[in-house]
């Protein structure tokens, strides 16, 4: 009698980040992934639950082991210093061995339809998470005299996400690390004082 495959869950894991990183949330089937993993659809949803189960899976472990690194960039004593590590790490991170080109969040963030679902609701809410942190940083910078007084944390802080935004599209379009950087060395340019 022949024993039944066991599943290896940190390797399904990875094979179903890089699915979702390259094709997107809205262009990785279920197909594609038992496929891929070499598991039978009622396996695949034994252990993930449905699609959106294992997105949010992988998309929980990206944020802690991915995206860790670029938030660490709030602890940096300076706010020019945060825009400029956090940009940086980005740049590391889109165009980083191992994996497809640009970011995860953006590539699933990137969908046909006008309803935006739990998903994309999950996605939105995650950005603004960031945003907010980020902003949350700014003004602390700003009370210590660190930004001007006229500094719109706000403003800086989307401009911040907007960079790394597109240059998660940059990268998945194929520009370099280096190209990467030099968008980081003009968007500090625009840094105040």
């Amino acid at each position: 009698m022949a024993r039944p495959r066991v599943l290896d869950i940190d390797r399904a894991m990875e094979t179903a980040t890089n699915f979702f990183w390259k094709n997107g949330y809205e262009r990785t089937s279920v197909s594609d992934l038992t496929q891929a993993m070499g598991i039978t659809p009622p396996s695949f949803y034994f252990a993930f639950g449905s699609k959106d189960g294992l997105f949010l899976k992988v998309f929980e472990n990206y944020l802690r082991t991915r995206m860790g690194h670029v938030e660490e960039a709030l602890k940096e004593p300076t706010a020019r210093g945060v825009a400029e590590l956090m940009l940086t790490r980005m740049a590391d991170l889109y165009t980083g061995e191992g994996h497809p080109p640009g970011c995860l969040a953006v590539n699933c963030s990137l969908a046909g339809g006008s309803d935006p679902g739990p998903l994309r609701e999950e996605m939105m809410k995650y950005r603004g998470g960031r945003r907010a942190r980020l902003r949350d940083r700014l003004q602390a910078a700003r009370n210590e005299g660190d930004l001007p007084d006229d500094a719109d944390v706000d403003e800086l802080a989307g401009f911040v996400m907007s960079v790394g935004w597109g240059m998660a599209l940059d990268a998945q379009g194929g520009a370099s690390r280096e190209q990467l950087y030099r968008t980081v060395a003009r968007a500090m340019k625009a840094w105040p004082g």
